[in-house]
């Protein structure tokens, strides 16, 4: 939910270039392991019994309203979605998160919920949620939901009561009467709305101003009542009793404001001296509304609600996945502590900061930082785009496409993919008259470009054919790109080394064991080549070679690792790759051309000690005990 301009208020303090890590959740240890004893096949089969089945996993986000139209009227649908589950499963989607599909007046798009348990007309109805959800069971595609907690529509029954003063809902939001200054109401605080302005509108009926973080039309909820707290767990507990696997928690840090004072006042939040514009979100630091420490414990309270129904009801574990763009030391904390469980996949952010003009150093440290902060027994995850940021091929170049998809999916964990990002898909140009996200409409034509989400929402492009493949209709609610009749699903189907065929191939490969339980080293060979090693003893040896700018590189890999076998195999490769799938390749004489990157395994089986990180722990033996 923030929009792009949030991320400059986080600030990452980047670790060294090359870290060695366990796999299996136990970051940064020095474990020196005897493998002499290591039995693969019996303890190959503790570890994946024990493994949940997300961890592992590939995750796929669709923007419902641009995933596939099903009736003709230009917007996706559930429906749709349904429709084209079998093409998840085509390119091994082990679980979906959906957009916001909930009864909404679409001020943002679905992110102003007016009925947490109902389905939008435009996307269809309850009906056709329990017929996509019996469809996933039988396709093999898990449904995860996106939560919206922090605020209602304003149109919500709740709100209207709140509003109106109804006694059990008189404090489900926030609201204050302001404060008078030289006769004048004013705002109770200076707090900021991320879609500019002031956070606090006047309300007449009431008489006093309401908070809201967004959009007006987007009230907070009051965490601090309990009431407020048991009706979103009720939310919870409905949509997993329709099958859900889980769900997407948006915008978790902006649920609490500090708490009022004994006069039930706020404090205004300090200035950035640095944003003049007195309408910016970031014009005051945001000390007082966000990152609150009630915040986490409301994380581990819908935790515990996921796990209890588990209990109840049994079967697979159910997930929560939330996004946070927060500084790490924080987003840390949402795995849980010492007591209480957090979410699973709180999301890694990390990779968005990477620019256009970062090199490999600053790749590795990228990947570093997450698994070096990372709690122990806890599983990563790798996120390069979502619907509030530009696709990646347009942040970091179309030529690099396939290799930050190899990238996500060969290091450890649980990979994330936008829609789009398997064929390639790259932002398109909206005009300021066509332009319908509420982050931009709420600038003017001067600098809307720079907060509209509108590029990277646009309809997904299935085929050569009308619209993409995607609606029937005269018009979609978003162009389509222009690119649309080289970039899509049936044509690449057809084209070996696609960007769709390629991002097959990596999702194929993730079955290999030493993907799921390997040890994996992430360094920068030089400024234009970062490597990645996945590492598993009585298997084989895989490495990741990027090579990020125009020079051709040569890359010695026994000069840069230890334990390298004297020759690699080709297994994944690229257009612009001049080897071919199965060519052999001396370790010490790999020729990368411009913008390449290439995946290669060990023809043979390592059986000596890597002398770096196990992925193998003992029972009753604690990693840390070896450091």
């Amino acid at each position: 939910m923030p929009v792009r301009q949030l991320l400059l208020l986080l600030l990452v303090t980047l670790c060294g270039s090359a870290v060695v890590v366990n796999a299996g959740g136990f970051p940064n240890y020095h474990a020196h392991f005897d493998f002499i004893s290591w039995d693969k096949s019996r303890n190959l089969a503790q570890l994946n019994e024990a493994q949940n089945w997300w961890q592992s996993a590939a995750f796929y986000q669709i923007y419902p309203r641009s995933f596939k139209d099903s009736n003709g009227d230009g917007i996706g649908d559930l429906k749709g979605i349904t429709e084209q589950l079998p093409y998840l499963k085509e390119i091994d989607i082990a679980a979906t998160w959906i957009s916001p599909i909930y009864t909404s007046p679409m001020a943002d798009f679905g992110y102003d919920v007016a009925n947490f348990t109902n389905i939008d007309a435009i996307f269809g109805t309850l009906a056709d949620f329990d017929a996509l959800i019996a469809e996933s069971r039988k396709v093999g595609v898990r449904i995860i939901l996106d939560f919206v907690p922090n605020h209602s529509s304003d149109e919500h029954e709740w709100f209207k009561k709140s509003a109106a003063g109804d006694k059990e809902y008189k404090d489900f939001y926030v609201w204050h009467p302001g404060r008078m200054v030289n006769g004048t109401r004013q705002p109770p605080t200076n707090w900021m709305s991320v879609f500019r302005g002031s956070a606090w509108q006047w309300h007449e009926t009431r008489k006093e101003y309401y908070l809201h973080q967004f959009l007006s039309k987007q009230p907070d909820l009051n965490y601090r009542n309990p009431k407020v707290r048991a009706a979103m767990s009720d939310v919870l507990r409905f949509w997993l009793q329709r099958g859900v696997y889980g769900f997407r928690i948006d915008a978790v840090p902006f649920a609490f404001e500090i708490a009022p004072d004994a006069k039930g006042n706020w404090p205004d939040e300090p200035r950035n001296d640095w944003v003049i514009d007195p309408d910016d979100y970031n014009y005051v630091k945001h000390i007082y509304t966000v990152d609150q420490p009630e915040t986490l414990d409301l994380v581990y309270e819908w935790r515990r609600v996921l796990d209890d129904f588990r209990k109840e009801n049994g079967g697979e574990e159910r997930v929560m996945l939330t996004e946070a763009y927060s500084p790490i030391d924080v987003v840390m904390k949402y795995y849980g502590n010492g007591t209480a469980e957090g979410a699973q996949i709180p999301f890694n952010f990390l990779m968005i900061w990477v620019g256009n003009d970062s090199d490999a150093y600053h790749f590795a440290d990228t990947v570093n930082t997450w698994l070096k902060n990372m709690p122990e027994g806890r599983t990563a995850n790798w996120v390069i785009g979502n619907h509030d940021q530009n696709r990646v091929g347009s942040r970091l170049g179309a030529d690099r496409i396939d290799m930050l998809n190899m990238l996500t999916n060969i290091l450890p964990g649980v990979s994330i993919s936008y829609y789009g990002e398997e064929i390639g898909m790259t932002d398109v140009w909206i005009s300021w008259k066509d332009t319908v996200d509420p982050s931009a409409c709420h600038t003017n034509p001067d600098i809307y470009e720079k907060f509209s989400r509108d590029p990277e929402r646009t309809p997904f492009q299935w085929s050569d054919a009308k619209n993409a493949g995607f609606s029937t209709a005269a018009q979609t609610w978003l162009p389509v790109a222009d690119n649309y009749k080289i970039f899509n699903v049936q044509r690449e189907r057809k084209e070996p080394l696609s960007h769709l065929n390629i991002y097959k191939q990596l999702h194929a490969l993730r079955n290999e064991s030493t993907l799921w339980h390997g040890s994996v080293e992430v360094k920068a060979l030089n400024k234009n080549v970062l490597a990645v090693t996945r590492v598993l003893l009585d298997d084989h040896t895989f490495v990741l070679l990027m090579n990020l700018y125009d020079a051709t590189e040569k890359v010695d890999l026994k000069n840069a690792f230890e334990n390298m076998p004297d020759e690699f195999e080709y297994v994944i490769v690229t257009e612009r790759s001049s080897a071919k799938q199965g060519d052999s390749v001396p370790s010490t004489q790999i020729k990368l051309s411009p913008k390449e990157a290439v995946i290669l395994r060990s023809p043979t089986k390592l059986t000596t000690t890597v002398g770096y990180y196990s992925y193998y722990v003992p029972k009753n033996k604690s990693v840390a005990d070896e450091s």
